[in-house]
C-alpha cells in the first residue's frame, strides 16, 4: 500500500494537469446531468415494516383515498374578527375549494356530495348521521370544542372552527404519500390558499410537514467553513498550503454529493441523506488532505527533501493512514445496512461513497495540486522558523509538555477522563426518542407559527391526530351500529380529544376514524394513547368484529422510534466487532483496539447525554440560539454512532501510528508515547477544531433534524479530540508500555502487515538509494 500511494504521489506531482483534468471531467459530467434533470429531495422518513406503515399500504388497496399524506392549514382572521362570517368566510371558502380543486388533493366534498346526490342512503351517511345521533345524546362536554363549518346550512368536509371564531382548522388528504408528490404538488395548495385570503388579511399557517426543507447551505454553514480555513492558515501558515485541504474537500464533495443527486429521481433520497453526506465529506475531506500536506511539509523542513519526493513519500505515510482511516468510517457508515431499513441503506451509502471520493480526492487531486505549487508550499520564511526550531528545540513545546504530564500521572488521567465523559453522559438516562414536530422549530419561524396558532385555538393534539383503520376481516362490511359503538370507544380512551369518522369504503368493510389526542405530537401520553388503541385491538375485533389499526404521522414517528431502538445494540456490535478487526490489522496489537473501543463508548455516550440535556433537558439553549425543545431525534443514535466511531476512529489512526512509528524506530514505554504525541497532536487538534467547525455549521440550521446532527456530532468531536484521544490515549498507552504493541506470534504470522507507517517504504527507498550510490 505504502510503495503504491508513494508512486502514485509522485506521479501526479509530476503529471498535475492529467490528474486534475480527470476530476474536472468528472465534475462536468455531474453538472451537466442536475442541470438538465435537478435533484428531488423528500423530507418524509418511512420504514417498511411497522405497525403504521403496514396500514398506509393496506389502505392502499382498501381505501386508496385514505391512504396518502396529511395535509393542514390553518386559517387565521385578524384579531377581534371570526373567521366564518362575511367576507372573511367567502374567502375561506374559495381557499378551501381551490385546495380541494388543485391537483393530487382528494376532493373530498365532490365525493360525499356524489353520495347525496345518488339519493340513497349510502354507508358512509348512514354512518355519519348514527354517530351524530349518538353524539347529541351525550352530555355537553365541559370546555367548549370546535364547531364544524357549515355553508348553506351543509357542513364543509375537513373543516373545524375553534371556539373562539377565529382560527379555522383544514384537514385534507393527498392521494399520495408526501414524498410520493412532485414538488410543486404541497407548494401550489398553500398558494392557492394564499392568494384566495390575501385581501382580507387572513394568515395562511401550513404544517410543518407541508413547508419546504430549509437550505442545506445556509450563515452557519459559511461561517463553519471560514472558521475551518482559519484554523487551516494558522496550522499551516501560508494562505496557499490552507487553501489546498480546503479546495480538495470541496470537490471531494461535490462529486460525491453531486453524483448522488444524480440518482435522486431513481431512489427516494432524503434531506437528510444529503446532509449527512455534504457534512461527513466536507469535514473527512479537510481533515485526510491536512494530514497529508502537513506531513509532506515536515519533510520539506525536518528532512530537507525537496517537495516531488517529499509529496510521494507523504502519500506513502500519511496517505496509507487516510486509507485506512476512510476505511474505518465506511464500515462503520455501511453497517448501518444491517438494520435492513430502506431510508438507512440509502443515508449509508450516499455518506460512504462521499468518503472513499474524499479519501481518493486526498491521495491523487491533491498531490496534483500540490505538483503546480512546488516548492512554494514552504515559504523562506517557514523554513527559516523550522531551522530556528530544530536548534532551540521548540517545536512541539506544549504537546511535549502535555504528553509529558499525562504520562507521569496516568492513573489520575485516565480515571478523570472517565470521570467527566461518564458525568456528561447522565442525562442520557432520560432520553426520548422521536421525530420532530411544529413545536421542536424555533419561535418565529413557519413551523412553530402554525403549531403554536393550531395549540392556542384547539390544543396540541390538533397539530399531529391519528388516523385509526378498521376493517371488517370477512371483508362483509361493518355494521352501522359497530361503527357506531367504535366511535364511542374510541372516545371514551383516555387522552383522546375528539373522534370523527373521515372515511368508509363503499362496500363499509373498511372505515377511517381521525383521532385528536388531547397532547402534542411528541408527548409521551399521545404514545401511551398509540398503544392503548394497539392493545385494545383485539377486544375491538371480539366486540365490534373489526381489526383496528393505527397510523398518521404521529403514529408514524413512534414506530420509527421503536425499530430503530431496538435494532440499535445489533448495529453497534457489528460496527465494532468490524472495525476492532481493521484496527488490529493496522496496528497489529491487541490493546490498542480494544482501547480503542472503550474510548469510542465513553464519547458516544457522552454525546448523547449533552445532546438529551440541550434539546429535551433545554439547557445552555440560548447560547446556541434555540428556542425550542423536542424529544431527541430517533435516526440520531443509530446514525451517530456509526459516523462518530469511523471519525474518531480517524483520530486513533493518525494518533496512535505516530506513536507506533516512534516505537518501531527505536523509543521504547513511556518515551515512545511522548514522542508520537508531539509530533501527531498539533495537526489532530487542528483536525479536530475543523470537524467540529464544520458540524457546529449545520447546529445552526432552521431544520430540527440537521441541527440535532450538526451538535450532536460537532459535541462529540469535540469530547473524542479533546478528553478521549488527547487525554485517555496517551495516558492509557503509557500504563501498557510496551505491552501496548503485544500480539501473540501465532497472529503475527497470519495477519498481513499493511506497514501504514511507511517503514517498509522508507527501507526501500534508502537501499535504492544505496544501489544508485554504488553505481
Amino acid at each position: 500500500m505504502s510503495t503504491l500511494l508513494y508512486r502514485i504521489g509522485r506521479a501526479a506531482y509530476g503529471r498535475p494537469w492529467y490528474f486534475i483534468g480527470a476530476w474536472l471531467v468528472v465534475l462536468g459530467v455531474i453538472v451537466g446531468i442536475l442541470v438538465a434533470s435537478p435533484p428531488k429531495l423528500s423530507t418524509e422518513i418511512r420504514i417498511d415494516g411497522t405497525p403504521s406503515q403496514s396500514v398506509i399500504d393496506n389502505l392502499a388497496q382498501r381505501l386508496p383515498a385514505a391512504a396518502g399524506g396529511q395535509g393542514i392549514i390553518a386559517f387565521e382572521a385578524p384579531t377581534g374578527e371570526r373567521i366564518d362570517t362575511g367576507a372573511n368566510l367567502t374567502a375561506l371558502t374559495k381557499a378551501i375549494d381551490a385546495v380541494y380543486g388543485a391537483p393530487h388533493v382528494v376532493n373530498a366534498p365532490e365525493e360525499f356530495a356524489a353520495q347525496v346526490a345518488s339519493g340513497q342512503a349510502t354507508a358512509l351517511l348512514q354512518a355519519a348521521a348514527a354517530i351524530a345521533k349518538a353524539d347529541a345524546a351525550l352530555p355537553p362536554p365541559a370546555r367548549a370544542q370546535p364547531t364544524p363549518l357549515l355553508v348553506g346550512g351543509q357542513q364543509v368536509p375537513g373543516v373545524a372552527i375553534s371556539p373562539n371564531g377565529q382560527v379555522a382548522l383544514f384537514q385534507f388528504e393527498f392521494d399520495k404519500q408526501t414524498y410520493e408528490l412532485p414538488a410543486s404538488a404541497i407548494s401550489h395548495t398553500v398558494n392557492v390558499s394564499e392568494q384566495a385570503v390575501s385581501a382580507q388579511g387572513i394568515r395562511v399557517l401550513p404544517s410543518s410537514a407541508m413547508i419546504a426543507a430549509p437550505a442545506l447551505v445556509g450563515p452557519g454553514e459559511i461561517i463553519g467553513l471560514i472558521v475551518a480555513a482559519l484554523v487551516l492558515l494558522i496550522t499551516l501558515g501560508s494562505v496557499v498550503a490552507a487553501g489546498l485541504p480546503l479546495g480538495t474537500a470541496l470537490m471531494g464533495i461535490a462529486v460525491g454529493v453531486g453524483g448522488a443527486f444524480t440518482f435522486s429521481h431513481l431512489v427516494t433520497m432524503q434531506s437528510l441523506t444529503a446532509m449527512l453526506a455534504l457534512m461527513v465529506g466536507l469535514a473527512v475531506g479537510i481533515d485526510y488532505s491536512l494530514f497529508i500536506v502537513n506531513r509532506q511539509r515536515r519533510l520539506i523542513l525536518d528532512q530537507k527533501l525537496l517537495a516531488h519526493e517529499a509529496t510521494g513519500r507523504a502519500l506513502g505515510t500519511s496517505g496509507s493512514a487516510v486509507v485506512f482511516a476512510g476505511t474505518t468510517v465506511i464500515i462503520a457508515l455501511l453497517a448501518l445496512m444491517v438494520v435492513r431499513v430502506q431510508m438507512l441503506t440509502t443515508m449509508a451509502v450516499v455518506a460512504a461513497v462521499t468518503v472513499a471520493i474524499a479519501v481518493i480526492a486526498a491521495n491523487t487531486l491533491l498531490p496534483a495540486l500540490l505538483g503546480l505549487i512546488g516548492e512554494r508550499i514552504c515559504s523562506a520564511k517557514t523554513r527559516l522558523k523550522a531551522e530556528q526550531n530544530s536548534v532551540v528545540g521548540g517545536a512541539h513545546r506544549v504537546a511535549h509538555a502535555w504528553s509529558t504530564f499525562l504520562t507521569r500521572h496516568r492513573v489520575l488521567s485516565v480515571v478523570a477522563a472517565v470521570i467527566i465523559a461518564g458525568a456528561v453522559a447522565i442525562p442520557m438516562a432520560t432520553m426520548d426518542l422521536g421525530l420532530p414536530a411544529g413545536s421542536s422549530y424555533n419561535k418565529g419561524t413557519p413551523q412553530r407559527a402554525s403549531y403554536d396558532v393550531i395549540d392556542s385555538a384547539f390544543g396540541e393534539g390538533y397539530n399531529g391526530p391519528l388516523v385509526v383503520a378498521a376493517d371488517s376481516p370477512d371483508g362483509k362490511g361493518i355494521s352501522t351500529q359497530n361503527l357506531v359503538n367504535l366511535d364511542r370507544d374510541l372516545s371514551g380512551l383516555p387522552g383522546v380529544a375528539a373522534v370523527q369518522l373521515a372515511g368508509l369504503s363503499p362496500d363499509a368493510a373498511t372505515a377511517i376514524f381521525s383521532v385528536t389526542p388531547a397532547t402534542g405530537p411528541t408527548d409521551p401520553k399521545t404514545t401511551d394513547l398509540i398503544h392503548v388503541v394497539r392493545d385494545r385491538a383485539a377486544g375491538f375485533e371480539g366486540v365490534q368484529g373489526v381489526t383496528v389499526g393505527v397510523t398518521g404521522f404521529t403514529a408514524l414517528a413512534v414506530d420509527i422510534s421503536a425499530r430503530l431502538a431496538q435494532v440499535l445494540p445489533l448495529y453497534l456490535a457489528v460496527v465494532i466487532g468490524l472495525s476492532l478487526i481493521v484496527l488490529l490489522l493496522v496496528f497489529r496489537s491487541i490493546v490498542v483496539p480494544l482501547k480503542a473501543t472503550v474510548g469510542f463508548l465513553l464519547t458516544v455516550f457522552a454525546t448523547f447525554g449533552a445532546t438529551t440535556a440541550v434539546f429535551q433537558w433545554g439547557w445552555v439553549q440560548g447560547i446556541l440560539g434555540l428556542n425550542a425543545t423536542s424529544p431527541v431525534l430517533s435516526l440520531l443514535p443509530i446514525v451517530v454512532t456509526g459516523v462518530l466511531y469511523g471519525l474518531a476512529m480517524d483520530y486513533e489512526v493518525f494518533l496512535v501510528s505516530s506513536m507506533k512509528e516512534a516505537h518501531v524506530h527505536g523509543h521504547r514505554g513511556r518515551e515512545s508515547v511522548v514522542f508520537g504525541f508531539s509530533l501527531a497532536s498539533r495537526v489532530v487538534v487542528a483536525a479536530a477544531i475543523i470537524m467540529t467547525s464544520v458540524f457546529a455549521g449545520f447546529a445552526f440550521n432552521e431544520d430540527p433534524m440537521i441541527k440535532q446532527f450538526g451538535f450532536a456530532l460537532a459535541f462529540g468531536i469535540l469530547i473524542d479530540a479533546f478528553v478521549v484521544r488527547m487525554t485517555f490515549v496517551p495516558a492509557i498507552m503509557a500504563l501498557f508500555g510496551d505491552k501496548a504493541w503485544w500480539l501473540p506470534r501465532w497472529l503475527d504470522r497470519v495477519l498481513p502487515n499493511f506497514d501504514i507507517e511507511g517503514d517498509a517504504l522508507v527501507r526501500s527507498i534508502a537501499a535504492q538509494q544505496v544501489r544508485e550510490n554504488a553505481a
